[in-house]
């Protein structure tokens, strides 16, 4: 069972569980029903089943005969730990066996308490998790690669540079989406997954990350140290007195402070998991890059 299915990831996760041969059911919120994501899930062949996460019943209805529930709801506190505590709490009274939450991100439970916003939520949320009798795994996979051709300001084709703070040489870990969702397809089908997956479809320095923009555009990147990690620390709050946006899941200080955890290396993700699943073949940062 999928929740958060209409998302980005969501829809991913849910080709990859069809591709793998899953039956899948995929609550929608009732906004939903009739979008075109909805609409995209039932040609796959998922059954959509329209939820309210305020109605325990409903939900532990839902989750009924699922052999494991996967989450990828995004939010806020309402969402995160609220929403998801409902779904958490279906899923043991329907007595399903396994739970993946909406984590996917880079090594919160390495981070001090306090520093990261979004992740916090995740490591709230987690620690009921480790308490309901149900086994339970989570998939961390860096940052996004994507990002790097959005939003995420590292690689800026434009003037050629590559933005890092403190050193060149941190690793730092970077998994595409849809081989995310494919590796969470494979877990939710692997009755022996551990607590915590963690994989990196390439993990590259800010050095590495210059070599790759490089090799996929073809022209001379250089990088651009603005300054050290406090220097970074001093902006972050700076942005976020100046812009608080403390609705917005995913305001600029929130992104920064992401960015801030991996140039420092405190949630670098070892070891990596990625042979678990030989199938699966990833996506490099230049292969990404190189896409247009």
């Amino acid at each position: 069972m999928l929740a958060g299915a209409t998302g980005q990831l969501g829809l991913l996760i849910a080709h990859h569980l069809r591709r793998r041969g899953a039956a899948v059911r995929a609550l929608v919120r009732p906004e939903a029903q009739a979008g075109a994501e909805a609409e995209s899930l039932r040609r796959q062949g998922v059954e959509v089943e329209v939820v309210d996460y305020a109605y325990q019943t409903s939900l532990t209805q839902a989750c009924t005969g699922a052999s494991c529930v996967v989450s990828a709801l995004s939010g806020l506190r309402e969402v995160i730990v609220g929403a998801q505590t409902q779904l958490l709490q279906a899923a043991v009274k329907a007595g399903v066996p396994r739970f993946i939450p909406s984590d996917f991100c880079i090594a919160y439970d390495r981070l001090p308490e306090g520093s990261n916003r979004n992740l916090d939520l995740r490591r709230e949320f987690s620690r009921r998790l480790d308490r309901a009798p149900i086994q339970a795994t989570s998939v961390l996979n860096g940052m996004f690669t994507d990002l790097l051709k959005g939003t995420a300001p590292v690689v800026l084709p434009g003037p050629g540079l590559v933005l890092h703070w403190g050193s060149a040489e941190q690793p730092l870990d970077f998994t595409t989406m849809v081989d995310t969702a494919d590796y969470t397809a494979a877990a939710a089908l692997d009755d022996a997954a551990p607590r915590y997956l963690r994989i990196a479809g390439d993990v590259q320095s800010p050095r590495g990350l210059q070599a790759a923009a490089e090799a996929a555009f073809g022209r001379e990147f250089r990088r651009l140290r603005p300054g050290g990690l406090g220097a970074f620390n001093v902006l972050i709050r700076l942005t976020q007195t100046l812009s608080p946006a403390p609705d917005e899941v995913f305001p600029a200080w929130q992104g920064m402070q992401y960015l801030r955890d991996m140039f420092s290396g405190q949630a670098k993700l070892a070891p990596l998991d990625n042979d678990r699943y030989p199938d699966i073949r990833w996506t490099s940062v230049q292969q990404l890059l190189t896409r247009r």
